[in-house]
């Protein structure tokens, strides 16, 4: 049915969207559940996008979990919606809980290799590119650079 809006209406409308949904965990309050995916290309390039919403930068793909979904296959689905891309070898890195918008959130993340190229489907996701590990595009939004601090912890091998 989204394909059917004209993408610059469809990325006004989620502008909107994302508006109305941080004003609403404010009020509600309610428990956050999210995934994060590091993906890595086979020359071990790593997957960034920029969305058409929200702050302006780069972040790792990723979303909610939706209810009676494990963090695994929500980490599957949100990077296929997101970037067309299918990924081997998931794993999770690790879960950070936190406070976000006043409300508690557990977001958990992994990493794999991705299986294909990155496409943005220039409505949420108007940017999915691959970067060299030295050097990563700035700003990292988000909890992006949270992420990729645990993520670099995860692969030097220090899960302290």
């Amino acid at each position: 049915m989204f394909r059917l809006i004209p993408p610059p209406l469809h990325r006004a409308l989620l502008r909107v969207a994302h508006r109305v949904r941080i004003r609403l965990f404010r009020i509600l309050k309610p428990h956050l559940r999210s995934v994060t995916v590091v993906a890595l290309s086979p020359d071990r390039r790593m997957l960034l996008i920029r969305l058409s919403y929200g702050r302006k930068g780069w972040s790792f793909p990723g979303g909610g979990i939706r209810r009676g979904e494990a963090p695994e296959e929500a980490a599957v689905r949100e990077l296929r919606e997101e970037t067309r891309c299918r990924i081997a070898g998931l794993r999770r890195v690790g879960v950070v809980a936190e406070q976000v918008l006043g409300t508690h959130a557990t977001s958990y993340l992994f990493t794999g290799t991705l299986l294909d190229m990155p496409r943005a489907d220039n409505r949420e996701v108007v940017d999915a590119r691959l970067f060299p590990l030295h050097s990563l595009p700035e700003p990292l939004i988000g909890k992006a650079p949270r992420m990729l601090a645990l993520w670099r912890d995860h692969a030097r091998g220090d899960h302290g």
